[in-house]
């Protein structure tokens, strides 16, 4: 997947999370509040997440340069 195509399905994500949260507030309904241990996995999935965009960008570039 190129740099670019990866950051277009990162932002259509994040779209739809706010979409999400969006209808979650209107429904009146507040998730319970996370525990420590849930609020750290997720705290890990977005540091995890920017890692491997930010490796699949710098793979991308080198692909690139490899085909010129």
């Amino acid at each position: 997947m190129t740099g670019e195509r990866t950051e277009a399905a990162v932002q259509r994500i994040e779209v739809a999370l706010a979409r999400i949260a969006q209808a979650a507030d209107r429904a009146g309904t507040a998730p319970a509040p996370a525990s420590p241990s849930v609020t750290a996995l997720v705290e890990r999935h977005e540091s995890l997440r920017e890692t491997v965009a930010q490796t699949l960008g710098e793979l991308d570039a080198l692909l690139g340069e490899l085909e010129q």
